[in-house]
């Protein structure tokens, strides 16, 4: 058996490097959404949302308020788009940047984005994954079955790749949210920073995808040095 504990041992430190992104993200995502929220334009994000979507043909998708602060999403169950307390009434230019991307969100469900479509179709099978890796593992380890353990990086790989997925789907909701910010929604100044906004949101995305990765080698080395064990 390995020397450490599953939760604890050196291979930890392979997703530090991932931990530090995620923290930097999420501080530069938080530290643009406030500065650029403080930049009114002469639009509410709701009225930028509805608008986005009539002009671009999607009929169906409501746009409601959900509460909470930056949990804004598009639901393609439901063909609704939600914003939450900080974007729906705001007229500032990060709201309006978050708006957009939501409402290009329901544009690549009405267009049938692949990459989209593909996420949609696995998500009911990560979302077991991303709960199951864990208990496969540890019944592997106890059982001292490699065959388990396989089975257990395979269902954690799922979720990295899902993770993967959703890289695509978020670059593309944001460049089509500035392409058409660009046609007379902002101006130069505020267009730049809807920009950085979209932008800073994209890193989380990133970090966690290289979290996930990191996260997989670790699995793999550790149920690798198991099976060699045994």
């Amino acid at each position: 058996m390995y020397p450490f504990p599953f939760f604890f041992d050196p291979t930890m430190i392979i997703i530090l490097p991932g931990i530090i992104l995620a923290m930097i993200a999420q501080a530069k995502v938080q530290n643009t959404f406030n500065k650029w929220s403080e930049v009114p334009t002469n639009l509410s994000a709701k009225d930028v949302a509805e608008t986005i979507l009539q002009e671009n043909g999607v009929h169906d998708v409501r746009v409601e308020f959900t509460p909470g602060q930056l949990s804004d999403h598009y639901d393609p169950r439901s063909r609704t788009l939600r914003l939450s307390e900080s974007t729906f009434h705001a007229n500032s230019v990060a709201a309006i940047a978050v708006a957009a991307h939501e409402a290009g969100h329901a544009i690549q469900h009405h267009r049938h984005y692949f990459p989209l479509m593909l996420r949609n179709a696995i998500f009911p099978i990560v979302s077991i994954a991303s709960n199951a890796w864990i208990f496969i593992v540890i019944a592997g380890i106890f059982l001292r079955m490699p065959e388990l353990l396989r089975i257990g990086v395979y269902t954690f790989g799922a979720t990295f790749a899902f993770s993967v997925v959703t890289l695509p789907v978020e670059f593309d909701a944001s460049n089509r949210a500035i392409q058409i910010l660009n046609q007379g929604f902002l101006d130069k100044k505020e267009l730049s920073g809807a920009k950085k906004v979209l932008n800073a949101a994209a890193l989380t995305y990133v970090a966690g995808a290289v979290i996930s990765l990191l996260q997989l080698l670790r699995i793999i080395m550790l149920t690798g040095g198991m099976r060699r064990d045994d």
